[in-house]
């Protein structure tokens, strides 16, 4: 890819960006709610004192200023204070950074694990029991609320079989010392096994609750993908030279049929962590979603814009990933 269209590309995505501060901007600065009065609560406080807390906050500026202080700190990585836990925005959002990455992380594994092979089984056995079925099941995984099907599964599996954990990324007496702050990975660092299946037991229903619709949008990608590979003239050609039904599925169709399944998961990637404000909440994952789901009710502007502007750029960036995988996976699409 000529290295002008590529940058051209990448300014592209500015205006987008820009547009997406000021709409997070001001939906939270027209929310009902006063951030002061919700700090206050029942403290009974003088005027005065109210004023100089509202200057500290920066709510004493107009919108028009308030926004163009929010602009320039952001664009140097600078997003204030948190209204609520008194500290750089920035470090707040750190902390919780990792357990939602890890929990996109394990979804999306379990997403690509299960709607591939899925997909094409599906396409290789049209119109059977089993195709119908596949179909079925993806229009459901596409259909149920996140939140409905979390708490079905933990009514299942926490308890009335109480086989997994109702909430949390670990048991108290299995934590350990922050490594890569990756659970799963800090565990095994550690050599405690025990403690691993331990965060395993916690990730597993969020994860299924998370990657459950992009398992079945996968999985109809991979079955529709492969069905339009197996009618090429390439595949009726390698039929002809009496190739085995094996060889041609997986050297020649799947090769090219996984394609805009890859491109389709790039994107997905981006509504894992967009959508995990509400498993996040139901599970009582402490990560970045549920976060921002407090920070709203309590009115914390800077961290919520940050936490919105951070999805955004993820989200825009990871389209752009998807892009450019699609280009060099198929030479034949330009950009």
């Amino acid at each position: 890819m000529p290295i002008g269209k590529f940058l051209e590309r990448l300014f592209q995505l500015v205006p987008v960006l820009l547009g997406v501060s000021v709409i997070v901007f001001l939906m939270m600065a027209l929310t009902p709610g006063d951030p002061v009065d919700i700090m206050i609560g029942d403290q009974q406080i003088s005027e005065a004192e109210e004023q100089i807390l509202r200057r500290d906050l920066g709510l004493d500026q107009p919108l028009i200023q308030r926004f163009a202080t929010f602009l320039g700190n952001a664009a140097t990585g600078n997003f204030g204070l948190s209204f609520y836990h008194r500290r750089p925005v920035i470090d707040v959002i750190a902390e919780r950074l990792p357990a939602t990455i890890e929990l996109s992380l394990v979804a999306l594994l379990l997403a690509l694990v299960t709607a591939i092979p899925l997909g094409v089984l599906a396409a290789v056995k049209k119109n059977t029991i089993f195709d119908r079925l596949a179909t079925v099941g993806s229009l459901l995984g596409v259909s149920l609320p996140g939140f409905w099907f979390g708490i079905l599964l933990l009514m299942l599996f926490a308890v009335h079989l109480q086989i997994l954990p109702v909430s949390g990324r670990i048991g108290f007496t299995s934590e350990v010392s922050p490594i890569t702050h990756f659970l799963l990975i800090d565990t095994l660092l550690h050599g405690r096994p025990d403690a691993f299946l331990d965060a395993l037991s916690h990730i597993i229903l969020p994860a299924l609750t998370l990657g459950l619709p992009m398992t079945a949008i996968l999985m109809r990608v991979t079955r529709t993908s492969m069905l339009e590979v197996m009618r090429q003239d390439y595949v009726t050609f390698a039929e002809a030279k009496g190739l085995s039904r094996k060889r041609i599925l997986f050297r020649h169709a799947l090769k090219n049929a996984l394609i805009p399944t890859v491109s389709v998961a790039a994107i997905e990637t981006g509504s894992l962590l967009g959508g995990n404000m509400i498993v996040e909440t139901v599970f009582g994952w402490p990560g970045l979603g549920r976060l921002v789901v407090e920070s709203i009710f309590v009115r914390n502007y800077p961290l919520v814009q940050a936490a919105v502007l951070f999805y955004a750029v993820t989200y825009v960036l990871l389209n752009f990933v998807a892009d450019l995988l699609y280009t060099l996976l198929n030479p034949r699409v330009k950009l």
